[in-house]
């Protein structure tokens, strides 16, 4: 059975360096063996990948798009919850994820925007990955941002 580490490297990825808070909070607490994650957006090299609303057939962001910067979120979280716990070996699993999408009226397609942070997570931890799950439509999200992934870890 292959580590996380390892397995982020078959899927060609790395975690980045931690993003830093954008207002007054800390990027995660620990509470026993839970850690609580700061809702996560998708920041590459300090930059917010998109900006808009989530709709079909719009000059919006689309649907796929949405679900890409869902994993990029996922994959931000994932790299605070190493930076927490000293390494993503010490997840014993995802017990909760919660994303939120910038959603324009009408939209109902959440939760397979909020799939792509999901399959991350599995495709990267394994059965420890899988998870509980809300896929929330909301009207805006910080810094214009489509989508925001937070998670509820058990760690050792």
């Amino acid at each position: 059975m292959s580590t996380p580490s390892e397995r982020l490297a078959e899927l060609g990825l790395e975690l980045p360096a931690p993003p830093a808070p954008v207002a007054a909070y800390v990027r995660a607490v620990r509470t026993g063996s839970l850690l609580f994650t700061s809702g996560q957006l998708p920041i590459v090299d300090g930059e917010l990948q998109a900006t808009g609303l989530v709709a079909e057939g719009s000059d919006q962001v689309s649907p796929e798009a949405a679900r890409e910067l869902a994993a990029t979120a996922a994959l931000n979280a994932l790299a605070v919850v190493a930076a927490e716990v000293g390494g993503l070996e010490n997840v014993v699993r995802v017990v909760k994820l919660v994303g939120y999408v910038a959603s324009a009226p009408g939209f109902v397609g959440q939760p397979a925007v909020v799939d792509g942070a999901s399959q991350l997570l599995v495709d990267v931890l394994g059965d420890a990955g899988r998870h509980a799950r809300s896929a929330v439509g909301v009207a805006q999200l910080p810094l214009g941002s489509p989508v925001e992934i937070e998670l509820v870890v058990e760690v050792s």
